[in-house]
C-alpha cells in the first residue's frame, strides 16, 4: 500500500526553533515540504482542506488531510486535525487567529496521516503524562466518520478525544465508537 511506503520514507525533522520557549518543532509547512518528493515518487497527491466548526460558543478549525493516486481516486483514509480558535490573542487580528488555528489543525491532520509522533513536542505544555499519543487520538477521530452519529455529535466527540491523555479514556471511547459503527 502506498501510504505505508510514504510513512516509512518520510523524515520530517524539527527544524524550526521557538525563541521564547527554546524548543525545536516542525510546522505543517515543514511536513508538506518533506513529503512532496515522496508523494511524487509514489504518484500520489496530498489534499488538505479546512472547515470552520462551531460547537456551543467555541469555534474550531477542522482540517482534513487525504491522499489521491494518479487515477484521481481517493486512498481509503482521511485524517482530521482539530484546533480551537482563541477568542482574543494579543497582537493578532481575527484572520491571524484563524490562520494560526488552521496551521495547528493541519499539522495534527498531517501527523495522523503520516504517522508522525509529536508526543515529545513542546507545542503541548501539559505537565501530566500523555499515555495515548497524538497518533492514537487521530486514528480514533478517523473512526468517528463511519459511525451512525450526526455531524454535530461527531464534531463534539472529536473535540473531546483530542484532549484524551489516559489509556482509560481512550479505551472507553474506542469501545463506544466501535459499537456505533455503520454496518
Amino acid at each position: 500500500m502506498k501510504l505505508v511506503n510514504i510513512q516509512a520514507e518520510l523524515k520530517a525533522p524539527k527544524n524550526q526553533v521557538n525563541s521564547f520557549g527554546k524548543y525545536k518543532y516542525r510546522s505543517a509547512e515543514d511536513i508538506i515540504e518533506a513529503v512532496k518528493p515522496i508523494l511524487f515518487k509514489h504518484q500520489t497527491a496530498l489534499l488538505i482542506s479546512d472547515e470552520i466548526v462551531q460547537v456551543a460558543d467555541r469555534v474550531y478549525v477542522k482540517a482534513t488531510a487525504m491522499l489521491i493516486d494518479e487515477t484521481n481516486e481517493e486512498l481509503p483514509v482521511k485524517v482530521y486535525g482539530w484546533a480551537r480558535e482563541e477568542e482574543v490573542k494579543k497582537g493578532m487580528d481575527a484572520a491571524q487567529i484563524t490562520g494560526s488555528a488552521s496551521s495547528y489543525a493541519r499539522k495534527y491532520a498531517l501527523n495522523g496521516l503520516f504517522a508522525i509522533d509529536d508526543t515529545k513536542d513542546a507545542d503541548s505544555t501539559n505537565e501530566h503524562k500523555d499515555e495515548v499519543g497524538e497518533e492514537k487520538r487521530m486514528k480514533l477521530i478517523a473512526l468517528l466518520e463511519n459511525t451512525i452519529w450526526d455531524e454535530s455529535l461527531k464534531s463534539k466527540q472529536a473535540i473531546k478525544i483530542s484532549a484524551y491523555t489516559t489509556n482509560e479514556q481512550y479505551d472507553k471511547a474506542h469501545r463506544i465508537i466501535l459499537a456505533n459503527q455503520n454496518k
